[in-house]
């Protein structure tokens, strides 16, 4: 068995695992998972002590996507009964991040449906973010399918921190969960993000069908990558949609696919995001030990933990809610493994 402590050593140092030591830490037996998050807890704690950093989803456009991402209910092939709206009013959004506010919400998410955003929606969001700026001290991101260049330095320019936009899988098994846009779409969004100075936040969907091996890449392709935050999300699989009948994942896999991730990413902040309730169960305070930030109040159509039961669990655990906004830092590159997307 792989000594878990002497590999937190040798990433505290600058280490960046291995194909074989990362595949090992996912094929970890049960009987060794403690061992397994003591080391990613001595990891996250150095990095990120005891705080746990929440943020706040608001599902601004429903339903009417032309996507066909197998795992969505608002794609083009699903029949799942969710509400379906056009997009909200600036000032419905406003209200939103007074919301988010009071959940001690460090950032808050605007997502809209679709595969790419209209130029009048742009801007309705670009005016609500430039009145949440004016009115309170919140982070702000936003995720609107794939941009264009100048649809990036639009938001940037209207005061949003951060666009997210996940790899969602590994390149190779893209296909099997999507077939209406391509992995290199998105790195496009990204890459058009991050010239007009956004922050990233992308990670990924588990639960999917893929296997040891398309985990790993998309761990690998995220370090190239470098984002400032990991978004982990756990399929909720939803009546409806293709992937209705996937139920692949355990609490204990889950809890080792959110190690992995933190070694290969010590620096970065990891989300244990959506499907954490239902996939965790009564595990899931352990995520804490290894994720350092929390979505609060449900998800896009599946609901969530409220945020006064969240705060508890991390009081619980002998965590702190980290409420005060800090302005984003300059985010050190983890020792490379491979050449960086630019």
């Amino acid at each position: 068995m792989m000594n878990f402590t002497d590999l937190a050593n040798r990433i505290l140092e600058g280490h960046c695992p291995t194909r074989k030591e990362s595949l090992e830490v996912l094929q970890t037996s049960n009987e060794h998972l403690l061992d397994l998050l003591a080391a990613a807890y001595r990891i996250r704690r150095h990095y990120f002590g005891n705080t746990v950093r929440l943020q706040m989803l608001l599902n601004a456009k429903s339903g009417a996507c032309q996507e066909d991402c197998h795992y969505c209910s608002q794609s083009s092939i699903s029949t799942a009964p969710i509400d379906r709206y056009a997009m909200i009013s600036p000032n419905e959004m406003i209200e939103g991040a007074r919301r988010a506010a009071r959940a001690k919400a460090q950032r808050y998410c605007i997502v809209i449906s679709g595969r790419s955003p209209l130029e009048r929606e742009v801007q309705e969001i670009s005016t609500a973010v430039q009145q949440i700026k004016e009115e309170m001290p919140i982070q702000v991101c936003c995720s609107l399918g794939l941009l264009t260049q100048e649809q990036a330095e639009q938001l940037k320019a209207a005061g949003v921190d951060r666009i997210n936009h996940n790899l969602n899988t590994s390149e190779a098994y893209h296909g099997s969960i999507c077939t209406t846009h391509t992995f290199q779409d998105r790195l496009m969004t990204l890459k058009h993000a991050r010239a007009a100075g956004l922050e990233l936040c992308s990670g990924g969907i588990v639960g999917m069908g893929e296997n040891d091996e398309d985990l790993v890449d998309l761990a690998f392709a995220l370090r190239d990558l470098n984002p400032d935050s990991i978004p982990l999300n756990m399929l909720h699989p939803v009546a409806g949609t293709p992937f209705e009948e996937k139920h692949e994942l355990t609490p204990h896999r889950c809890l080792k696919i959110l190690c992995l991730f933190r070694f290969l990413h010590p620096r970065r902040e990891i989300r244990a995001a959506g499907g954490r309730e239902w996939n965790l169960r009564s595990l899931q305070p352990m995520a804490l030990y290894v994720a350092d930030s929390l979505f609060v109040d449900g998800y896009l159509t599946t609901p969530g933990q409220a945020a006064p039961e969240v705060w508890k669990m991390i009081e619980d655990l002998g965590f702190t809610v980290e409420v005060d906004y800090q302005a984003p830092a300059t985010i050190v590159a983890e020792p490379s493994c491979s050449p960086q997307i630019t």
